[in-house]
């Protein structure tokens, strides 16, 4: 079982002068659950190299038993250091592609048109993809390949919701809400309590809103391979 795993190269969030990235919870849990099950990683990202890591996801609030366990990993550390660039992958390696979260998807990898021919690629081939809190909005232009359609149209979906998104004061400098783009572009948009799990699985597509969801989302897609 093979699992790619594409994060953020993007580290400005907007015109505020403050660092992005990715969330390093939304990643961490999902590592290690899917290396207990057996799988075998590559981790990518657009520019290759070590993608930048949001620097509030590393406050000791936001510390996890899967955070701690990775930042002592070097084996870990050291796979984050070298992804792979993007453009170098493909999906016909890979039996599911996993999007983990942070506010930088909505910057780089949400127009990333390699991305964006990965993931329609691995719906054609009949593989799952999974993204967990504003990673789902890297399927803001993702074409459905049998219809033509947005990939979300008609799918129940979630992902990070307008309230989360205005708790964390980020609404007016975010590129787009994650919750409007989704329902904009067809999605059956849910979401449930605020920092609560919470995740969709239609199909091939499985959605988690927020990072309390990572680690169910990683689940949901072990479960959707284990059923072939």
């Amino acid at each position: 079982m093979k699992i790619l795993v594409v994060l953020t190269s993007h580290d400005e969030l907007g015109t505020t002068g403050n660092k992005t990235g990715f969330w390093l919870e939304e990643l961490a849990a999902p590592y290690y659950a899917f290396k207990g099950a057996g799988a075998e990683l590559t981790l990518a990202s657009p520019a290759g190299g070590q993608p930048p890591l949001d620097p509030k996801s590393s406050d000791p609030g936001s510390q996890t038993d899967a955070t701690r366990r990775f930042d002592a990993d070097p084996d870990a550390r050291a796979a984050l250091a070298t992804t792979r660039r993007l453009a170098d992958v493909s999906v016909d390696d890979y039996d599911a592609v996993f999007y983990p979260g942070g506010h930088g998807p909505l910057w780089d990898l949400a127009d990333d048109s390699h991305s964006i021919a990965l993931i329609e690629r691995a719906i054609a081939a009949g593989k799952p993809v999974a993204a967990v809190c504003h990673a789902p909005g890297v399927l803001r232009h993702v074409k459905n390949p049998a219809t033509g359609e947005s990939i979300v149209r008609g799918k129940h979906v979630t992902g990070f919701s307008n309230r989360e998104e205005a708790a964390v004061e980020l609404t007016e400098v975010v590129p787009f809400l994650v919750e409007d783009m989704l329902k904009t572009n067809g999605g059956l948009y849910t979401h449930g309590p605020d920092w609560a799990p919470h995740v969709e699985t239609d199909g091939l597509l499985i959605t988690g809103q927020n990072p309390a969801s990572s680690e169910p989302v990683a689940q949901a897609l072990l479960a959707l391979l284990k059923r072939g």
